[in-house]
């Protein structure tokens, strides 16, 4: 089973949990798609392709390059979160992967980047532990753990 099997039955088991499954809940759906383009950064043929985030680093240096740096160094340390716009989610991701996710998800662009304005920051978050990128991109317990410490997100603890 590959990793991003394993993202997807996460992501079911956390929307799941009261009947509904992860293509249902939007916030599941963007979370799977979002660690999809993270693991699999450029790469052809999944979520990376052309509307790719080149993985966690891309991502950062994507709202970094936004003028959203010191948003991304809260996400990354130790204290609270600085929040984004939907406007500067679309800023920084730009037309190719928000409109990736957003497909995915079964969302309009507004609505993606509506959730994730509240999403990435928490996912950032917990995959940046120590406030650091781990050494070798996503992995997967990262992945995993992301996952469950989000599963509150759903509407699950």
């Amino acid at each position: 089973m590959g990793l991003l099997d394993n993202l997807g039955g996460l992501a079911s088991q956390l929307g799941g949990q009261q009947g509904t499954n992860a293509s249902g809940d939007p916030k599941a759906a963007l979370v799977q798609a979002v660690l999809g383009m993270l693991v699999h950064g450029n790469e052809p043929g999944g979520l990376g392709g052309s509307g790719g985030l080149g993985g966690l680093g891309g991502l950062l240096q994507r709202f970094q390059g936004a003028g959203l740096g010191d948003a991304v160094a809260s996400w990354m340390g130790n204290g609270a979160n600085v929040p984004v716009s939907p406007d500067e989610v679309k800023s920084a991701l730009g037309d190719g992967p928000l409109r990736t996710l957003a497909e995915h998800a079964g969302l309009d662009e507004n609505e993606a980047a509506m959730h994730l304005s509240s999403l990435l920051p928490q996912l950032v978050d917990k995959l940046t532990p120590n406030g650091q990128l781990p050494a070798n991109g996503v992995h997967e317990g990262g992945v995993a753990g992301a996952l469950e410490s989000l599963s509150g997100l759903f509407g699950h603890r």
